[in-house]
């Protein structure tokens, strides 16, 4: 990892750590500073990222400054019972273009991805998740990519890459690894009708926002996820004020708060960002509170990750098969760990989606497919892997 990249934490922040108790998270996490440098990242689990880049970012300039307000408040709260080690890198300074500050960021993310180092980014334009996307590169694998946003962004093919043209750049740029796109939150009247019969074309899924409040039902989005992009303007302006972007609608507090954790819980998410935060419009450092809140949940989940998939083998399940009237039966599995549902999809073993054999569910789907309804999961995922 090119340390050049990287400048340190801002010295008012350490001042302001040094004054709070000896027993809050800012004292646990290996921070870069001026006079330590770049922290040792041996064992680091999270590696938190800030960048200063806002010339993409819609309708948002300013949305990579001022990051300090978000740490200040971060290093405030008390640690959970957590063990995983934490590091905070600093900040990606705007390159003298755009293309330069992007090239940074893959570079860091790449090399955080290949010491199995989750990148928390902070800061910056939803144009961002496309970067964060293209350092999956290297890994040679497909990815899927959960959004939770107000809007889909997918823009017009000719645009520019920005922040609400990002996703048409994932699906139709080479590379393609993108396996699965899923939006949580989306609010129909700022989306075309169009842009929502594509992305059902391309058998992804979207979730309007009242479907989405229902929180336990979406969990497995996050299940299924490797990369969590959540846009502020996801999030209602009275709660998040920082974004120009905001609505009077969106998640809560408490419900953004609680869709981080999905996050961190999931044993595939192997990065987060959390994007268009603008501090100038921030009352009394209200979203930078939230966005802490946010980042610690987040960790609170990795920190209570129970690995049992992919990591475990099918012994550790309870194996339930479904049999259909007019299809091949269903096989779905429970965790013993965890109680959580996967839906089995056959696929031949030398098949580059091999990964995604088993689509995360909930037991409502199983109890659909009792019913002899297929989940709509499962038709989307065969579309994708035949």
């Amino acid at each position: 990892m090119n340390k050049d990249f990287l400048t340190p934490v801002k010295e008012s922040v350490i001042s302001h750590l040094a004054i709070q108790p000896s027993l809050c998270l800012g004292h646990t996490i290996r921070i870069h500073t001026e006079q330590e440098g770049v922290p040792d990242l041996e064992n680091v689990k999270i590696a938190i990222l800030g960048v200063q880049e806002d010339r993409n970012s819609a309708n948002n300039f300013g949305c990579g400054d001022n990051l300090h307000f978000i740490r200040t408040k971060l290093y405030e709260l008390f640690p959970g019972n957590w063990n995983a080690p934490i590091a905070d890198l600093g900040n990606v300074l705007k390159g003298a273009s755009v293309t330069d500050t992007y090239f940074a960021v893959s570079e860091i993310v790449t090399a955080l991805l290949k010491k199995n180092i989750i990148p928390l980014i902070i800061g910056g334009g939803q144009d961002l998740t496309y970067v964060n996307y293209r350092a999956y590169d290297s890994l040679e694998q497909t990815v899927n990519i959960t959004a939770v946003d107000s809007r889909f962004d997918l823009g017009n093919l000719n645009d520019e890459l920005t922040s609400q043209s990002y996703l048409s750049k994932v699906i139709m740029q080479e590379p393609n690894n993108l396996f699965n796109y899923s939006n949580v939150g989306y609010q129909t009247y700022f989306n075309s009708q169009d842009e929502i019969e594509l992305l059902d074309n391309l058998f992804f899924d979207a979730y309007r926002l009242g479907k989405a409040k229902e929180l336990e039902n979406i969990e497995p989005v996050f299940r299924n996820a490797d990369i969590v992009s959540i846009d502020l303007g996801s999030v209602r302006q009275s709660e998040a004020p920082a974004n120009k972007n905001a609505s009077p609608n969106g998640f809560y507090g408490e419900e953004i708060c609680a869709i981080s954790r999905y996050a961190g819980l999931s044993d595939k998410v192997s990065s987060f960002g959390i994007y268009e935060y603008n501090s100038k419009l921030d009352n009394n450092h209200q979203t930078a509170h939230l966005i802490a809140q946010m980042v610690w949940y987040f960790i609170e989940g990795v920190n209570f990750r129970v690995k049992d998939y992919p990591f475990s083998g099918k012994e550790n399940y309870q194996k339930f098969t479904v049999l259909l009237e007019d299809d091949e039966p269903l096989t779905f599995y429970k965790s013993n760990k965890s109680g959580r549902w996967w839906l089995e999809i056959k696929i031949v073993s030398d098949n580059k989606y091999k990964r995604h054999a088993l689509i995360p569910c909930t037991y409502n789907d199983y109890n659909d497919a009792i019913k002899q309804i297929i989940p709509e999961k499962w038709y989307k995922a065969m579309q994708k892997l035949v």
